[in-house]
């Protein structure tokens, strides 16, 4: 599944980044073209960290785990709700 929504997006990213490396390599009004490509690159950099940190902190060893915490947490404060009203 990933695969199927990262190869086209990944297309469609390079293609404009591409694009408007050209526009910023033409003749003159390429100026307007830096912009964008420090904003691809600047939001390129941030989610690749995330990324990386998210793997540092170990998010992608049990992703089953949140939702049985949350199933926890709820039984907990209907536990708690219950006593409090009965």
């Amino acid at each position: 599944m990933a695969i199927l929504i990262l190869i086209p997006s990944m297309y469609g990213f390079v293609g404009k980044f591409i694009e408007f490396v050209h526009i910023y390599r033409g003749t003159g009004g390429g100026e307007f073209a830096v912009a964008p490509i420090m904003n691809y690159l600047l939001a390129s950099a941030g989610f690749f960290c995330m990324l990386l940190w998210a793997s540092w902190n170990g998010m992608f060893r049990d992703v089953e785990r949140p939702k049985f915490e949350f199933l926890e947490n709820e039984a907990r404060i209907d536990a708690v709700s219950r006593a409090r009203h009965p």
